[in-house]
Formats: C-alpha cells, sequence, structure tokens
C-alpha cells in the first residue's frame, strides 16, 4: 500500500517526502555502500518531494562517477542518492536501466525496518 512517509537526515536540514508501497530494502556490498550501512529502497522521480534543495546538500560520486550521494552538509547523513547507471554488461543481462532515487529509509519516519525483506545487490562484482 503506497503511504507518504517524511524524511529527513539527522539534524533536520534536509526533509522530504516520499510516497512509497515499501516491501523491502536493498542491501549492497560494495566498498562504499558496506561502510555506508544505508537500507536503499528506489522510488520513480515522481514520487520524491525535496524540500531542501540539492544545491545545499554535499554530492560525493566516485568509480564510474554516474551515482550521485547526496549528503548533509551539517551532519554528514545520506537520506538519497541517485543510483548508478547500468553498466555494459547489465544491460546485456537485461537490467533495466533506472532513473530514480534511492532511498535511505533509515531516515524515514516511521518505518519498522525490521519487518523489510532484504535484497543483497552485490556492487562488488561490478
Amino acid at each position: 500500500m503506497i503511504r507518504t512517509y517524511r524524511g529527513s537526515c539527522h539534524c533536520g536540514s534536509v526533509t522530504f517526502e516520499v510516497d512509497a508501497d515499501i516491501d523491502h530494502v536493498r542491501v549492497c556490498d560494495c566498498s562504499v555502500c558496506k561502510k555506508r550501512g544505508a537500507l536503499i529502497f528506489r522510488v520513480d522521480e515522481a514520487q520524491l518531494q525535496l524540500h531542501s534543495p540539492l544545491e545545499n546538500l554535499t554530492l560525493y560520486q566516485w568509480g564510474s562517477r554516474t551515482a550521485k550521494d547526496y549528503f548533509c552538509p551539517q551532519c554528514g547523513i545520506l537520506p538519497f542518492r541517485r543510483p548508478s547507471a547500468a553498466t555494459a554488461q547489465e544491460l546485456r543481462e537485461g537490467v533495466q536501466p533506472f532513473a530514480g532515487w534511492a532511498i535511505n529509509v533509515r531516515c524515514l519516519d516511521p518505518l519498522d525496518l525490521d519487518a523489510l525483506a532484504v535484497r543483497k545487490i552485490y556492487g562488488s562484482r561490478l
């Protein structure tokens, strides 16, 4: 069931809302995600309403530089990101391109994280 969740970073400088039916989270094992510890759920572009301008956040990119990680410059929390573009190999394997947002569900209130199924993503293999 789709519902509206309010989200924020730790200090409250970054706020947003997301309309989603959150039935699982994605956990990636790449070097960045493993250290970050985010629980990710992907949504289409229109499902995220930003209340804080992207220009006010700190942008981090690495590797292929196609992913865009947005952090609060005050508290350092990553509330959402733009996932990386599918690699040529992934496209050959049938992975569909994705142009939406990846939400760190740890930043959403209220949400029972223990009730969510976990899907493992093997970013370390890319």
